[in-house]
């Protein structure tokens, strides 16, 4: 399976891997035969890349951090729960069951997660067209929670973690959709506005049986930025709970990796780069350090250019230095397809670098 652009797609190419909705249904399976008219329609649902089938590459597969029918079960809890808020009229008084509902989700993620042998970010939803609240608060939780295991936090730590991840933008169910999907700059005062979502969020949790106080405080929190420049409080340094630290590395890497109406989605390995800009200043260096170790910045099935002048396609991730990954090399340096691929391990040939992405024949 390899991951090729939009682009590049041709009648007669079969799809890898089934592309989703933004409500999580279901649109197109995996092991369909592209068409002229299927194709026009992928175009038109804002997908950047998608995963296709290729005999080249057929043993390389692609894991997901869960299981479908874990995956389908939060999103559709999420929504629910998520359009309730959406529908009561204001901010007062308890609402019991987002608790007890994701409570009980959280624990069923905890499982599978924890039940991988070696933790790793893996992007998400390159198979879901456009951004979405419900799908962004289930990769940040993911994220987010993967990362907590490899820190060693406790199970109840990553319990409020990952609640906190989870709703970190519950407060955006009160915000105007048409300002949280709105394709161009946002005025200083739709800004404003916009802000507004941390402090709502902590409202919305903050006396909400079942959902831990630390867990409100990441909504409340996870703009917030070190040198101060974040919100609602422009809090600094040690005045962020290390949980919203956490949220607000992973917050922005899902923001930056998905498609938007006013951007098209960055690949992993972009948007490590750039957030390695805010290293020390936005983001806690230590946290963000383990962030880039445990993130698969060039995913399985991802083309990419070598400086020998080859290319090929990303086979297998190194767990334990995920940024030079196994490379099964597809073309010679002259773009010429070679009649055998070999595999190279970059962690192990050091004097070969990953130049860029690409595409190969």
């Amino acid at each position: 399976m390899r991951l090729i652009p939009i682009s590049l797609l041709k009648p007669g190419m079969v799809l890898g891997k089934k592309i989703y909705s933004n409500e999580g249904l279901i649109l197109l399976a995996e092991g369909v035969k592209l068409t002229d008219s299927l194709i026009r329609r992928l175009g038109g649902l804002d997908l950047s890349y998608i995963y296709i089938e290729d005999a080249k590459t057929e043993d390389i597969i692609i894991p997901d951090m869960l299981t479908e029918q874990t995956r389908l079960q939060a999103i559709s809890s999420i929504r629910t729960g998520f359009k309730n808020l959406e529908e009561r009229p204001k901010v007062k008084g308890s609402f019991l069951h987002l608790g007890k509902t994701f409570s009980g989700m959280m624990e069923n993620m905890m499982d599978e997660i924890s039940s991988v042998n070696e933790s790793m970010v893996l992007l998400t939803d390159m198979n879901t067209n456009d951004y979405n609240l419900y799908q962004h608060s289930l990769n940040v939780c993911l994220y987010t929670m993967v990362l907590g295991i490899s820190y060693g936090y406790s199970r109840e730590e990553i319990r409020t973690l990952g609640l906190g991840a989870l709703l970190h933008d519950i407060g955006k169910t009160r915000i105007a959709m048409s300002l949280i999907q709105k394709p161009g700059r946002l005025t200083d005062a739709e800004f404003r506005e916009v802000q507004k979502h941390t402090e709502i969020g902590f409202q919305i949790l903050k006396d909400e049986p079942n959902i831990p106080l630390l867990s409100a405080h990441c909504a409340l929190q996870h703009h917030e930025r070190l040198d101060g420049s974040g919100y609602p409080r422009g809090l600094e340094g040690s005045e962020i709970h290390e949980y919203a630290k956490w949220i607000a590395i992973t917050d922005s890497y899902d923001a930056m990796t998905t498609h938007r109406v006013y951007k098209p989605a960055m690949l992993p390995h972009q948007a490590v780069e750039m957030m390695y800009a805010g290293s020390g200043t936005l983001y806690e260096q230590k946290f963000l350090a383990m962030f880039r170790d445990r993130v698969a910045i060039y995913p399985p099935g991802m083309t990419v250019r070598l400086s020998t002048g080859e290319t090929g396609v990303v086979s297998k991730i190194n767990n334990n230095v995920p940024h030079r990954p196994f490379i099964r090399i597809l073309n010679n340096s002259y773009g010429e397809e070679l009649p055998v691929p070999y595999e190279i391990d970059l962690s192990e040939s050091l004097a070969v670098m990953i130049s860029g992405t690409g595409q190969t024949n």
